[in-house]
């Protein structure tokens, strides 16, 4: 756990079905009882076995020896010898009244990996943690740690979330490419022109590039949403450089000399440049304004995307004339000898510029017909927007499930763990399912956990949600116990952790009035039958045993309730 913490990135390291080393000792209450020994009488025996203080030091000659003294015990051998009481004039040991072994300081712990024994170790990134980064370096250093283990220790990487991120990453950038390489292409069909194109060709990537430095400065990394940004303004940052070309090349076409033809073609259409990334990034400007969990989420993506159109202006009034005085040309004799590519595109061009004239004539002519429709259309949109299912994001399916066993709170850590056992056996019988993991105890008896790992789309063929719905009936059969699982999310909003995606947290100033209220309000929300998992984190129910004390008779024998409540917890806790 330590070399895991230290790692660049982990915020928090959790072990699952484990608990730290530790010393045990099993008091028996026959032998107890045969000696007269409490259990308080053990405790503080061991409390005094174990001290850490300055033992001083031994000046002799020209020397200086520090004092230590085994006053630690850390092994159960040291222990088992420890004298606890005398009786009829012999020492009576901890070995005598007690098992002593070699343990854990929590035996209410149990892992599984795949239905095998496990120790489930967690990794949590820190909030500004670059998590591919992250995930590599802890790559590299696990055959190291791997070797260091017994040879009968294996260790396996259970979930991997950086896959599902490296997968979206890659997506985004290979759509980034193929946006690029469309735009160039409609810009050359367009203005059939090789050397016309290079210059778009050039402004595009340039632009984009150019944004890298101002997202490092404001601490953007690469992510869905900045790639997404640059995405989109792909399309944005073509129209500046467009323009300008299309000026220049007019010019040209005139009989003007290249470098005089960009000089004038730019100064033209440098306001109307100006006015068109301007409008750009104010239809943006109310994402940068919007308040609350949506504008954190959204302004690296309307920053990033108004970034790229102000380079885009700079460039375009800058290196786009550069570019024209350079590479454009005008060749009278080639305009009148054009190619037969050219000439298809033309013709094509012109076949269109009729249709377009004979609808919008036509348009024309029925004037109160094409009204008519317009407002029929506008009716249509606003009747869409309301009969349209509506949500805050879609699911995501990254290929893990998040399980969350709950069982009746009088159940033992004994039959909590055979649940477990049972619940994982179902899951990983699922064809879609790659691995299972898991673990229950330590804080709680009555829960557990349950990370499942989906095999690739292309070979399970179905979604997170599917395999969700396809395992729900198998598991409601294991009876007192409920499971609920959702995909696991990326994108997570709120702080508490829950068993579905939706979550409502209530709250009173009265307890009585919550805890009468909630069962209720349970019972409604699953009369939905659009409502499925519903639950409750509010567990009431479990079994109690309740001791009286007769503090008259106790005061008589000078037992205090807390000397009560210490001899109880001896005797029936985990005391460490």
């Amino acid at each position: 756990m330590q070399q895991f913490s230290q790692v660049n990135g982990i915020g928090q390291v959790e072990l699952g079905g484990a608990a730290l080393p530790a010393v045990r000792v099993d008091l028996q209450p026959g032998p107890l009882n045969k000696y007269g020994i409490g259990l308080e009488d053990i405790r503080a025996a061991l409390a005094a076995t174990n001290a850490d203080s300055p033992k001083g030091y031994l000046n002799q000659g020209n020397q200086r020896f520090q004092i230590y003294t085994n006053d630690q015990a850390t092994v159960a051998e040291q222990y088992r010898d420890l004298t606890i009481a005398y009786r009829n004039g012999a020492a009576v040991h901890l070995q005598d009244v007690a098992n002593v072994s070699n343990s854990v300081e929590n035996v209410n712990n149990a892992g599984l990996f795949n239905g095998k024994r496990a120790v489930l170790v967690i990794l949590h990134p820190s909030p500004s943690a670059n998590v591919i980064q992250t995930v590599d370096e802890i790559n590299a250093m696990l055959p190291r740690l791997a070797a260091a283990l017994p040879p009968s220790i294996h260790m396996q990487v259970a979930l991997d979330r950086s896959q599902s991120i490296r997968g979206a990453l890659s997506d985004t950038e290979r759509t980034l490419f193929i946006a690029v390489l469309l735009v160039v292409g409609v810009v050359f069909v367009f203005l059939r022109s090789v050397r016309s194109t290079i210059i778009p060709g050039i402004a595009v990537p340039v632009s984009i590039i150019g944004t890298f430095g101002p997202m490092y400065l404001l601490g953007f990394s690469l992510d869905n949403l900045s790639l997404m940004a640059l995405t989109i303004a792909t399309g944005f940052v073509v129209d500046d450089a467009v323009v300008v070309v299309e000026n220049t090349q007019r010019h040209l076409e005139d009989g003007m000399e290249p470098l005089a033809a960009a000089l004038r073609g730019s100064a033209e259409v440098s306001f109307t440049v100006l006015s068109m990334s301007l409008s750009l990034i104010a239809v943006f400007l109310p994402i940068l304004l919007m308040p609350g969990v949506m504008g954190r989420l959204f302004r690296e993506f309307a920053e990033t995307l108004s970034i790229t159109i102000l380079i885009s202006l700079a460039i375009s009034l800058t290196t786009t004339p550069m570019l024209c005085a350079m590479f454009l040309r005008h060749d009278a004799e080639a305009a009148k000898r054009p190619s037969r590519f050219k000439h298809a595109l033309e013709s094509g061009f012109n076949w269109l510029e009729r249709r377009y004239e004979t609808s919008l004539t036509w348009a024309l002519r029925h004037a109160r017909l094409v009204g008519l429709i317009l407002v029929c259309t506008v009716g249509l949109n606003i009747f869409l927007f309301v009969v349209v299912p509506k949500g805050f994001f879609p699911e995501q399916d990254n290929g893990l499930i998040i399980g969350n066993i709950q069982a009746d709170q009088s159940i033992s850590f004994a039959l909590m763990s055979k649940k477990l056992t049972e619940l994982q056996t179902i899951v990983q019988d699922d064809p879609g399912v790659a691995t299972v993991s898991g673990f229950t105890g330590g804080r709680s008896t009555n829960s557990g956990f349950l990370f499942i790992q989906l095999k690739p789309l292309s070979v399970r063929k179905v979604s997170a949600t599917a395999i969700v719905a396809r395992l729900r009936k198998p598991l409601a059969a294991i009876a007192g116990t409920q499971t609920f699982m959702v995909p696991a999310q990326d994108l997570r909003v709120g702080g508490r952790q829950s068993n579905a995606e939706y979550q409502y947290t209530l709250l009173s100033d009265d307890p009585a009035a919550l805890y009468a209220w909630m069962p209720k309000i349970v019972a409604a929300l699953k009369q939905n039958k659009n409502l499925l998992d519903v639950n409750s984190d509010l567990q009431q129910g479990g079994l109690e045993t309740d001791i009286v004390i007769n503090r008259t008779v106790a005061s008589a024998y000078n037992i205090t309730p807390a000397e009560i409540d210490n001899t109880l917890y001896d005797a029936y806790g985990q005391r460490s």
